[in-house]
């Protein structure tokens, strides 16, 4: 299929109502267009660098967890969740009562990441893989009763009350598990000689343009682009989440979807994802870089603590992980004491390393502030 002729689907008309049914992705694919080269090749190469710096960092693992935790933040916060990145590190009883459903939704995003990464392991990407992912994405929360695990078995819609007033409606339920199918096949065929990137820029068209949850469909798309490429090993570690650039150009990323369907613009939503890629993984490769610089520093600077600077150390690597703790957190962590975590939090806020945010005289967290705003830029 050329990209310049392609057709993406029909309009089919239902009851009150026209539904839209995108024609099957798992083929080759050709384009002209030279723009496409360019852009894939500086993608690629900026994915690559990426990689390299999750190869080489030590104990890359440590700082994923915070990229996990900003792409929960940010993919839920495209769908309306108002919880900030503190918050989502926070523990549950320290959130506000009114503000706890949308914490439970990032953290659900959280424990979906992290499981479905675990699973590639043994599990390779597909459609089963993406139920069981959306299972836990919906679980105690809003869209619990909505199939959560499930391709739905109803219509739809996107934008709007109703059918009647909707922006887009997908593909009649009766259709979606042959298109799924369909694009599973394409994640896998080997047959075919279509670059990965182009592979996956069209796969998460498809994916949000079949719709095949009646819930979560926004954040299980956008997840599909990290274990796509930790699936086909072009990253080693899930490091590059795309939802911070679409959340800054939520405007052009729905309308370069929507002219797909509306205009068979293939090309336009290609080199939008493209461009994000590239974009997103120079981002990635600078806040690694940031991290090893921050590290050296602290690592130095948690010597002035003498004799507790071997459990600072240990202290350091719990704060890469979560950057916001209490006493608790490094008791349970290191398995010290009380005095000692709460002597060992009063060196760390001496040295200018934590900040303490609550104010209160029992349960104090502390923020390692410095770390958390490299993944607030």
């Amino acid at each position: 299929m050329k990209f310049e002729t392609f057709q993406a689907g029909h309009w089919q008309q239902r009851y009150q109502y026209k539904s839209f049914e995108p024609v099957p992705v798992n083929h080759e694919w050709f384009w002209e267009d030279p723009a496409i080269n360019t852009l894939l090749e500086a993608a690629n190469r900026a994915l690559g660098e990426l990689n390299a710096f999750s190869l080489i960092v030590p104990d890359i693992d440590l700082f994923i967890e915070m990229h996990v935790v900003k792409e929960a933040q940010t993919s839920s916060r495209i769908e309306g969740t108002q919880t900030g990145i503190e918050e989502a590190l926070m523990p549950e009883d320290q959130i506000q009562p009114e503000k706890r459903d949308d914490w439970r939704e990032v953290r659900n995003y959280i424990d979906a990441v992290n499981t479905a990464v675990a699973e590639l392991k043994s599990l390779p990407l597909s459609n089963r893989l993406l139920k069981q992912t959306h299972e836990i994405l919906m679980r105690g929360v809003r869209g619990e009763h909505k199939q959560p695990g499930e391709f739905r078995v109803s219509q739809n819609w996107i934008g709007g009350s109703s059918l009647m007033d909707a922006v887009f409606i997908p593909p009649h339920p009766d259709g979606v598990a042959d298109l799924m199918s369909d694009l599973e096949k394409f994640w896998h065929n080997e047959a075919i000689t279509v670059p990965h990137l182009v592979r996956l820029a069209i796969s998460h068209y498809q994916f949000e343009t079949i719709h095949p949850f009646l819930d979560g469909n926004g954040r299980i798309g956008r997840l599909l682009v990290p274990l796509y490429l930790v699936s086909h090993r072009l990253l080693a570690k899930p490091s590059l989440y795309l939802s911070d650039f679409f959340e800054r150009n939520r405007a052009s990323y729905y309308d370069a979807l929507m002219r797909v369907r509306v205009s068979n613009d293939l090309i336009h939503w290609v080199r939008f994802f493209l461009r994000g890629v590239a974009e997103t993984a120079t981002k990635g490769r600078t806040v690694f870089q940031q991290v090893l610089a921050l590290r050296t520093r602290v690592e130095h600077d948690v010597l002035a603590l003498g004799k507790r600077a071997p459990n600072a150390r240990q202290v350091l690597n719990l704060l890469y992980r979560k950057p916001m703790v209490s006493a608790a957190d490094l008791e349970q962590g290191l398995g010290i004491t009380h005095p000692t975590a709460n002597a060992l939090l009063r060196g760390f806020v001496r040295l200018g390393v934590l900040r303490e945010v609550t104010g209160a005289p029992r349960h104090r967290l502390y923020v390692f502030e410095t770390y958390l705003e490299l993944f607030l830029r």
